[in-house]
């Protein structure tokens, strides 16, 4: 399978598993045990890898969500706890996942060598999210760094994508009401911007881009690390449904 092919096979399968601890129930008790209700701890936790930092910074991170959303989650949560420490339990909640999901599967440590292998190849220019996360420390089992390495993919993803929307002429606002636009005022977009056809195909530009300024980092991978990577991403995701 060539690069690009195997970018989109993984995509969607990525996608969900690196999102699976965001809001389970194991990852709001452990909010709740912090001080943070589930969408502070989803901020300060997934932002905290950006350290101490004002909330443009984390805006700049997330870009889908309106500044005043940001600002507002952002300050009150680092009010309530330090955001390398959230960062660091919001990493282990990702790994229990793992754990709790993973430990009957086979080919994880494949996986996460491949994996490795694309977050190694990829150059963290304009990348601060997905920086921030591939900085961090995995755990040593295999089902929980599986997870952990899902989820940088993920941010791998997300992060390349913001470039690629704003390369198109897209803001995080227009991009999101073309792909999402029954969750834009969840977002803080209310109103949501008007969008045409000019919008839907700057977007679909966006993704192209996006792929392609992935091919690079999965280039890095041989053959046999491009099956584990893909067979790995499509056995979690079946784990967690």
């Amino acid at each position: 399978m060539t690069p690009l092919e195997l970018v989109r096979q993984t995509n969607l399968p990525t996608q969900a598993i690196g999102a699976a601890h965001y809001f389970a129930p194991e990852t709001l008790a452990n909010g709740k045990e912090l001080g943070l209700d589930g969408f502070r701890y989803y901020f300060l936790g997934r932002g905290g890898v950006l350290g101490d930092v004002e909330a443009p910074v984390v805006t700049s991170a997330f870009a889908y969500f309106h500044p005043n959303v940001v600002g507002h989650m952002w300050d009150s949560a680092k009010e309530r706890m330090a955001p390398r420490e959230a960062a660091a339990a919001y990493s282990k909640c990702c790994a229990n996942i793992g754990r709790a999901k993973f430990a009957d599967l086979d080919g994880l440590e494949a996986y996460n060598e491949a994996a490795e292998a694309v977050i190694g190849a990829t150059h963290p220019g304009g990348l601060s999210l997905f920086a921030g996360w591939a900085a961090e420390p995995r755990v040593d089992d295999q089902a929980g760094k599986a997870m952990q390495l899902a989820y940088v993919l993920r941010e791998l993803r997300g992060s390349a994508h913001i470039v690629a929307i704003l390369a198109s002429g897209l803001t995080p606002a227009e991009a999101h009401a073309v792909q999402r636009p029954d969750e834009v005022a969840t977002f803080g977009w209310d109103p949501a911007p008007e969008v045409g056809e000019e919008h839907r195909t700057r977007h679909e530009a966006a993704e192209k881009l996006t792929e392609q300024l992935l091919v690079g980092p999965y280039a890095a991978l041989s053959d046999e690390q491009s099956v584990a990577l893909a067979a790995g991403a499509e056995a979690m995701e079946a784990a967690l449904k």
